[in-house]
């Protein structure tokens, strides 16, 4: 693409030299580390690093244009805008032919339960034959191809460059996990959703939002940004949440709700949850199905209503998706179990926020009989304010807490573990700091038909103290303790 075109993206700007050469673009981005010959370098100011500082690195490195914000001496030409980020936005999608456009775009936001959603989703359509492609916290996933990924939701210069490469690999539904900050930053301005679904609306990510009302405010974009024109867009918001309800107030689309009572137009009752999954009736405004899933507890009755909303919402038949949903196994470290033969009930769970961590641990209380025992403990350089409350919640929802260290990052793993105590009398529970000494200790104390749960990490196979990260995986360590268990 020539560069006259690509910046033709951009309405209201200054160009220096007006009448500059024009070249064909090889890539755009905003990491002087990916500039190559014929690239575009968008200065960004971040919150730590301002990229017009870099910008004769870039040229350097081959850069042809500098999009910039702050006045910058360059040899190369210069589009000045009033805000990079907004430019990035509008550049990405254009440079990569905006892919969105071509797929039906599903985006799910919500404090918990986006990454289950995003996958029982997927599935569902992949079962109907569909391509599909799923960006998340997990994976970026192209069918039945997985590539890893850094952050929920990435860069905008990342999304547009993944929704390209599925567009290339024919992919006709994508389903993303869209978080609270990536809605703040703009990562995806540029991308038509047809669907966005809601799950709820819990304390998290307050070191960034800063308060409870601009976290919601942040939530909310994702359904203010679906469009004002009555294209058959869909906004499907569980409405047992408050904030759902309030939701259906700030979008233009279709709404569909979803939740546990006949209010909704799609709801489930007559729950019966065990260990093995769980079972409901499944209303869907007229019609009544009976689901049975190997997801357990009622948290995840929520994600499966939530994903059987955007699926409805395209006018999927029901009966194909409860055929589906009797399929689905569940994702990586989401009350995921580890098998073994001691009796101990043994679950790996993502539950890093207050409220996750309570509906984990009920769920268990709903068919554990005997002890529960939790392993948990709270990242560093996060949110502060949580971290009493999550101790209080494993105490008092728990028969044996015992805290460890999360990921601890560059904060003193014992001024986070003083955070915590400031919640719960000290002797109300075990300090163990080591991680893999606190799942082997629950392991180890716990008797046939007690429940271990090692909730806050999931699926992450790695944990990060200081700036360095060391692998570490709370599934893979709880199967090496339960082996030694069973040999004793």
């Amino acid at each position: 693409m020539l560069a006259s075109s690509l910046i033709n993206a951009l309405r209201f700007k200054r160009v220096v030299p007006a009448d500059f050469q024009d070249f064909e673009v090889t890539t755009i981005t905003q990491d002087t580390r990916e500039v190559k010959a014929g690239a575009i370098f968008i200065a960004i100011v971040g919150a730590v690093v301002d990229g017009h500082q870099f910008v004769d690195q870039a040229v350097a490195a081959g850069a042809k244009m500098i999009i910039a914000q702050k006045p910058v001496a360059t040899s190369v030409p210069v589009v000045y805008v009033r805000d990079t980020h907004r430019a990035m936005a509008y550049l990405a999608d254009t440079f990569y032919g905006s892919p969105s456009q071509s797929m039906k775009m599903i985006g799910v936001t919500g404090t918990n339960g986006k990454t289950t959603v995003t996958h029982i989703i997927e599935q569902v359509f992949a079962d109907l034959g569909d391509q599909t492609g799923l960006m998340g916290t997990m994976c970026l996933k192209i069918n039945n191809h997985r590539y890893p990924t850094i952050n929920t939701t990435p860069d905008v210069i990342t999304c547009q460059r993944m929704l390209a490469k599925m567009k290339s690999a024919g992919v006709r539904t994508a389903t993303m996990e869209v978080s609270s900050i990536a809605l703040v930053e703009g990562r995806v301005w540029g991308i038509d959703y047809n669907i966005c679904v809601f799950t709820n609306f819990t304390e998290d990510h307050l070191a960034f939002h800063k308060t409870m009302s601009q976290y919601k405010l942040a939530k909310s974009l994702l359904f203010a940004q679906m469009g004002n024109k009555f294209t058959g867009k869909t906004a499907v918001l569980n409405i047992d949440d408050p904030v759902g309800r309030e939701f259906m107030n700030y979008t233009s689309a279709y709404v569909l709700t979803y939740g546990l009572t006949p209010d909704a137009d799609i709801y489930a009752d007559n729950l019966k949850i065990d260990i093995t999954g769980t079972d409901f009736d499944l209303h869907v405004f007229n019609e009544v199905k009976h689901v049975h899933t190997h997801l357990i507890g009622k948290f995840n009755v929520y994600n499966t209503l939530a994903a059987v909303g955007a699926v409805v919402a395209d006018g999927v038949l029901l009966d194909d998706i409860v055929d589906s949903l009797t399929r689905v196994t569940g994702v990586k470290g989401r009350f995921q179990r580890v098998p073994t033969n001691t009796g101990v009930h043994v679950i790996v769970d993502y539950a890093h926020t207050p409220d996750g961590l309570v509906k984990v641990l009920d769920t268990m209380r709903d068919f554990i009989k005997n002890d529960i025992y939790v392993v948990v403990g709270c990242g560093g350089d996060r949110d502060a304010k949580k971290r009493p409350k999550m101790a209080k919640i494993a105490v008092d929802h728990s028969d044996h807490a015992i805290l460890t260290e999360d990921n601890p990052r560059t904060e003193d793993p014992r001024k986070i573990m003083a955070d915590m105590l400031t919640g719960i009398n000290p002797d109300q529970a075990d300090i163990i700091y080591d991680r893999g000494e606190a799942i082997q200790t629950a392991i180890d104390r716990a008797k046939p038909g007690d429940a271990v749960l090692i909730a806050g990490k999931g699926h992450e196979d790695y944990q990060i103290i200081g700036r360095k990260k060391r692998h570490f995986d709370d599934f893979e360590e709880a199967q090496k303790f339960l082996r030694q268990k069973e040999n004793k």
